[in-house]
């Protein structure tokens, strides 16, 4: 009897640990992304980290700044583990708001460049796009572009088309002039460009190429990718805008083009710290960094490795080599100087 009992007791005891070994398995098995970017190609990439390691990727996306601040209000009870978005202004803003820890490994060190991640590990690039100027094939021959101070120049007078200074993408090519050149020289940058424009600044970088086409202005600033988007749109009119523009890049003789990334940092109360390292890994690693390009027109960390057959079309470029932390650090002297140029 004493035996029968003593069997019962030990078949209990190992159901019991191999309920708990399958409980850690289910919850180490995933990795909880709130998400900005809304591309399809990403829910493919995270399906195939799925394949290849079994972690599950749960996605919740909304707008950068919803993100920050419901992760600020769940606190430790935060679900999130992962926090991805675009531009480096938006990612030192989460780290400066306390919401991300230190993701250190010797995997991510190698796979991203050393000015396009944080130095104390809250956060990494893992897509670069760089902000040029978009201009007409018909009216603008490109020996009349050079450099972003060049915009300044009255003889673009009634000609340059840009969004708001409220746009992150504005505020960080801002920041970076004011790193490279100085507050004041900023200041009187965004004031001569504001007055140089066709147009008050509105739309997105999309509309702006648009106007570009559509003769409302001869030179736009604008993001590499969004050329991109408009070459493979579904809408024959916007494939007729970009047969129509150009892509130049600026300061080549000089500091390079201005750069930014999307990225991800670690949550601070991540629930799945590996899984969600491996995951950071996986999307600065080989198999992602070669579908960026041909799916969401970005290059990747490596850029001068891509094989994409559009991106090779505008031409080999230098970056650069900026911290990308500086385009956050300095972000609010860049929308100070942007109201003192009564740029709206």
């Amino acid at each position: 009897m004493k035996s029968v009992r003593q069997y019962f007791i030990l078949i209990t005891k190992v159901t019991f640990c191999l309920l708990v070994f399958q409980s850690g398995i289910a919850k180490a098995a995933e990795v909880n992304v709130y998400s900005h970017r809304h591309y399809e190609a990403d829910d493919a990439l995270y399906a195939k980290f799925t394949k290849e390691t079994g972690i599950k990727v749960n996605l919740v996306k909304a707008s950068a700044d919803a993100l920050i601040e419901r992760i600020k209000a769940e606190g430790k009870d935060s679900p999130a583990d992962i926090l991805i978005t675009a531009d480096a202004g938006r990612l030192v803003r989460a780290q400066s708001a306390g919401i991300l820890q230190e993701a250190k490994s010797k995997i991510l060190d190698k796979q991203v460049p050393a000015n396009m991640r944080d130095d104390s590990y809250h956060w990494y690039g893992f897509t670069v796009r760089a902000r040029v100027l978009i201009y007409s094939k018909k009216r603008i021959k490109r020996s009349e572009l050079d450099t972003y101070e060049d915009l300044a120049d009255p003889k673009w007078k009634g000609r340059l088309l840009a969004r708001s200074s409220s746009n992150i993408y504005n505020q960080s090519l801002l920041a970076s002039i004011i790193a490279n050149n100085g507050k004041s020289e900023a200041i009187k940058w965004a004031s001569a460009v504001r007055k140089n424009m066709a147009r008050p600044p509105e739309g997105s970088d999309r509309d702006q190429m648009r106007a570009v086409a559509a003769g409302i202005g001869d030179v736009a600033i604008a993001n590499t990718y969004y050329v991109g988007l408009l070459v493979n749109s579904s809408n024959p009119k916007d494939r007729e805008v970009a047969s129509k523009v150009g892509v130049y890049f600026p300061n080549q003789k000089g500091r390079g083009a201005h750069i930014n990334v999307s990225g991800g940092g670690l949550v601070k109360w991540s629930k799945n710290k590996s899984n969600a390292i491996k995951l950071l890994e996986f999307l600065t690693g080989p198999a992602a960094q070669n579908k960026f390009p041909v799916t969401t027109y970005e290059y990747p960390l490596q850029i001068a490795s891509t094989d994409s057959t559009l991106l090779k079309s505008w031409g080999e470029f230098k970056a650069d080599t900026l911290s990308l932390s500086k385009l956050g650090e300095l972000n609010s002297e860049a929308v100070k100087a942007f109201a003192l140029a009564n740029w709206k």
